[in-house]
């Protein structure tokens, strides 16, 4: 199964829990590029039971700094998703990581540190343009 544009839905930010943090400079570049766009062109990976943002975090950061209320993403049931994997990045200090993991810290007060985990994703994001007055 592909993702094209219909599979994209607009959550409201508040429900969304990320579950690793970020790169600030990565997120200021990402930032600025979506002013000039006027909009957001990748939607977010989320699982649909507990709203973990499983691809996205930086997505999500520039919403909150934008003040936006809504995002838009692509919700999958993640434990259960047989196409997404999740692995760890080289040197990033853990041997290993679970999806089970990556619920267990969306949903506490801890995140792990940038490039922590790596999902595998078969199917690719649908490039979208989403304007940010309709996220406000």
């Amino acid at each position: 199964m592909a993702w094209d544009t219909t599979d994209v839905t607009i959550v409201d930010v508040e429900w969304l829990k990320p579950h690793e943090e970020i790169k600030s400079k990565n997120r200021d570049k990402l930032l600025e590029m979506t002013k000039r766009w006027r909009g957001f062109t990748k939607p977010l990976l989320v699982d649909s039971v507990t709203g973990a943002i499983l691809d996205g975090h930086h997505r999500f950061s520039v919403a909150k700094c934008l003040n936006l209320t809504k995002v838009p993403v692509i919700l999958i049931n993640y434990l259960d998703d047989s196409e997404i994997t999740v692995e760890v990045w080289p040197g990033c200090g853990m041997d290993h990581i679970s999806k089970q993991e990556v619920i267990e810290m969306s949903l506490s007060e801890n995140l792990y540190p940038p490039k922590t985990s790596k999902h595998i994703i078969s199917n690719h994001m649908p490039p979208i343009h989403v304007l940010l007055d309709d996220l406000r």
